[in-house]
């Protein structure tokens, strides 16, 4: 089984900065991506930045500029290095891993349990 484990969540005034962590642990053969997801009331989960084993980011227009998405392959973490933030970007952020548990297993998604970001006016 594979476990994804987020922290950094907490309360941060407009403009100020934070940083999410996710760590993927369990029966892992490779990890193919990682990424950030967010749910704020009301709406539905969307994307917020992902990256590649290989590299590559993607980011959603409302946070390019503002946040940073890396990853460190051998420790099966990625971060969430968020600056500017704003208002709107409070909700709950969820980390998502797609993973191949071993050579011969297809690739499957998986969520963190989701750790709340309230940035404050």
């Amino acid at each position: 089984q594979v476990r994804l484990v987020e922290s950094g969540g907490g309360l941060v005034q407009a403009g100020g900065s934070h940083r999410l962590s996710c760590a993927a642990s369990g029966t892992i053969f490779s990890i193919n991506g990682m990424g950030w997801y967010r749910q704020a009331p009301g709406n539905e989960r969307e994307l917020v930045a992902t990256v590649t084993s290989g590299g590559r980011t993607n980011y959603a227009e409302s946070v390019k500029g503002r946040f940073a998405i890396s990853r460190d392959s051998a420790q099966n973490t990625v971060y969430l290095q968020m600056n500017s933030l704003k208002p709107e970007d409070t909700a709950v952020y969820y980390c998502n891993a797609i993973v191949r548990v071993r050579s011969t297993a297809p690739v499957m998604g998986y969520w963190g349990q989701g750790t709340q970001v309230t940035v404050s006016s």
